[in-house]
């Protein structure tokens, strides 16, 4: 392969595990914020907790996997990003730490403390959420420093934050049952709302900040195929809020379908963040090219990913297949 399709490749590769990260680890980030915190719920939060237990530390592999790709075959652009994002980088850390402790330590912990943990359980996601969507602001607007750019900075913060707690909710649509189901509709239905307005939003001033976006958007010969991108995110939706106005159905059908269109939304996000910026790695900085390994490098760690990438898809469809169903109350043994 040749040094323009290599690098390509990569930045492909590390789509795919940030679109996968941001799915299964925003669920059940998302899940975290929406723990319901009095006393008398613990019933709850421990059915909130297991819905997630088997899954939430491997999903965050796909950020492991998508930073080591960034690093190992873009380590100009990975310089560059955390030089700039080297403070939130390092408070969503903490917020990780926080919710990995915190999920161990409400098992062991004397039940009168056992709140104690749920609550810096939810703080953690809440910090991790608020960080990435602060970073994700940051990146697009290119590092800037202006008061602009950290308002929206701040909108992305909030927006990512709620569309975290969207697919959250959505996948408690599929996990639980009866009265928390029906908390779960509710949840669901309203943080997509808030995630509709912020995407909106986000998209407008994007579109404001970024001049070569809104051209490469809005003028022809492509505008009518792209415009297919937010016209099926728009419709995916209308489609989950009629559908989560009808639920629960008999026998729990369709339970699953409201995670998949929130899927199919964060696909259609990203794959329009890909289109907005393609080839810049770095917005306005660096192409994909010109911040890539040597190609000596990238083909010899291309081996290496091909081994491993499936490995890990197959592991994580292997764990979702064993523990599918509904959750139940957490048991130690």
């Amino acid at each position: 392969m040749n040094a323009e399709t290599l690098p390509t490749i990569f930045v492909a590769l590390m789509a795919l595990a940030i679109v996968v990260y941001a799915i299964l680890d925003g669920y059940d980030l998302g899940v975290g914020i929406l723990l319901p915190m009095t006393p008398e719920q613990e019933p709850q939060r421990d059915i909130l907790i297991a819905s997630i237990g088997p899954f939430w530390d491997a999903n965050e592999t796909w950020l492991v996997l998508a930073v080591g790709l960034m690093l190992i075959a873009f380590p100009a652009a990975h310089s560059l990003i955390l030089m700039n994002l080297y403070l939130p980088v390092v408070i969503m850390l903490i917020g990780l730490i926080m919710r990995g402790v915190a999920f161990d330590f409400r098992a062991k912990a004397a039940i009168a403390h056992k709140l104690a943990w749920d609550r810096l359980f939810k703080l953690g996601s809440l910090i991790t959420t608020l960080t990435q969507g602060y970073m994700l602001g940051a990146y697009v607007t290119g590092f800037q420093t202006t008061t602009l750019s950290l308002l929206f900075c701040l909108l992305s913060a909030v927006g990512v934050s709620a569309a975290y707690c969207y697919i959250g909710g959505a996948w408690l649509v599929l996990k639980t049952e009866g009265e928390l189901q029906q908390r779960a509709i509710a949840w669901t239905r309203t943080s997509g709302r808030f995630t509709a307005l912020g995407l909106i939003a986000v998209s407008l001033v994007n579109l404001w900040l970024n001049p070569n976006v809104y051209d490469r958007w809005l003028q022809p010969p492509l505008l009518m195929f792209v415009l297919l991108i937010p016209a099926t995110c728009i419709l995916a939706f209308v489609t989950n809020e009629v559908l989560l106005n009808r639920l629960p159905k008999p026998k729990d059908r369709h339970c699953g379908l409201p995670f998949l269109l929130v899927a199919l939304i964060f696909v259609l996000s990203f794959s329009g963040l890909a289109f907005s910026f393609y080839p810049y790695i770095v917005p306005g900085e660096l192409t994909i090219w010109e911040a890539a390994s040597a190609p000596e490098s990238l083909s010899f760690i291309l081996i290496g990913a091909v081994v491993v990438i499936p490995v890990i898809l197959l592991y994580t469809i292997y764990s979702y297949r064993v523990f599918h169903g509904k959750a139940t109350q957490l048991r130690y043994y």
